[in-house]
């Protein structure tokens, strides 16, 4: 009521102008715009949210295909709930192919006439769905790059690893088991217009490029295993100089269906794969692979649905806090858990 009284208006006017809602005169909206700057007014937007019974929509979109890690994050994000009682969150997932742009193109022309506050993308690296984008953004749909980035020019933050960090993580664990020692590595992606594969694979390089090891030809697994299986059959065939394979995407069950079926006289390369999903646990305890980085998808979408609420809230996105990878061996892994049972989330 202190700014009601100091702008002489009603309490009314002063809720419309706060809160956005209704018409109000350009003149009351500037006198109690002063009265609020002049008193430190803070909206308190949880109240103002249950006033008004304010419901989030928000979407996530996420690539479809055999990528078992894209699954996980959809069971992730089904098993979230707000996290206080005071709001009301109602999420949309849609699945796109994956490295598809003009199907994704397609779906974020779809969304922007949906009725949303925000959309959380895996970014890839193709101009053709810039328009879609900025299309939303218009409509003041907030745009938040998940897990893979997209330029700032394009979205409201991004939240996931730094890709190029881990990348370099991966070359620097392979040059460790050398011991210094030449060897030949093999990369493997899913494409490298996918920007989080991309950065992966730079960084990977950067940091061998300082070591006695040197690189094979890249493989373009599609994140499919079945291809992914192909292509690595015929490349240690090729090439049985290969020491190390780092897989910077996924299709990982067909990687491992190779290395089960190594011949005997065959040293097993070291393997550095990421994401902890049920067949690279197997591979891991197994001894099939060596090490796992994982980029913690729980506390991704954790961090995404905080920072969509924000961005509809029209408020400060706080300090950005860099998601730190866990990097599993055999003998750290974790308790298996139920998305559903995870903090912050209900079955």
């Amino acid at each position: 009521m202190d700014v009601a009284t100091r702008a002489g208006v009603s309490y009314a006017t002063v809720d419309r102008v706060i809160n956005g809602r209704g018409s109000v005169a350009e003149k009351s909206r500037t006198t109690v715009m002063r009265a609020v700057a002049d008193l430190g007014y803070v909206r308190n937007v949880a109240a103002a949210n249950l006033s008004q019974r304010r419901v989030y929509r928000f979407c996530f979109v996420i690539p479809e295909g055999t990528n078992a890690f894209f699954d996980r994050v959809c069971k992730i994000v089904g098993a979230v709930s707000p996290p206080d009682g005071t709001d009301r969150v109602q999420i949309r997932v849609e699945r796109v192919a994956a490295f598809d742009a003009a199907a994704l193109a397609k779906c974020l022309i779809e969304l922007s006439d949906a009725d949303l506050d925000g959309i959380a993308i895996v970014g890839i690296n193709d101009a053709r769905i810039d328009t879609p984008i900025a299309i939303m953004r218009d409509k003041g749909i907030a745009v938040l790059a998940m897990i893979s980035d997209m330029p700032e020019s394009l979205c409201d933050g991004y939240i996931g690893i730094n890709n190029t960090t881990a990348g370099a993580t991966a070359g620097g664990l392979i040059a460790l088991s050398h011991g210094g020692r030449p060897g030949r590595v093999l990369p493997i992606v899913g494409a490298l217009t996918a920007r989080d594969h991309a950065e992966r694979i730079d960084g990977f390089r950067k940091t061998l490029a300082a070591t006695a090891l040197t690189i094979a030809p890249l493989i373009e697994g599609r994140d499919r295993h079945d291809l992914v299986e192909t292509h690595l059959r015929a490349a240690l065939v090729a090439d049985p100089a290969i020491t190390a394979i780092y897989s910077a995407g996924a299709g990982n069950a067909g990687l491992i269906r190779v290395l089960a079926t190594l011949p005997s006289d065959r040293p097993r390369p070291m393997v550095v794969l990421h994401e902890l999903l049920p067949h690279s646990r197997d591979a891991l305890e197994q001894g099939l692979i060596d090490i796992v980085i994982d980029q913690r998808p729980e506390e991704e979408v954790r961090r995404t649905l905080a920072l969509l609420r924000c961005l509809a809230d029209r408020r400060p996105l706080p300090a950005a806090r860099q998601i730190v990878p866990a990097i599993y061996i055999r003998q750290n892994l974790p308790a298996e858990v139920d998305p559903a049972l995870l903090e912050g989330s209900a079955a």
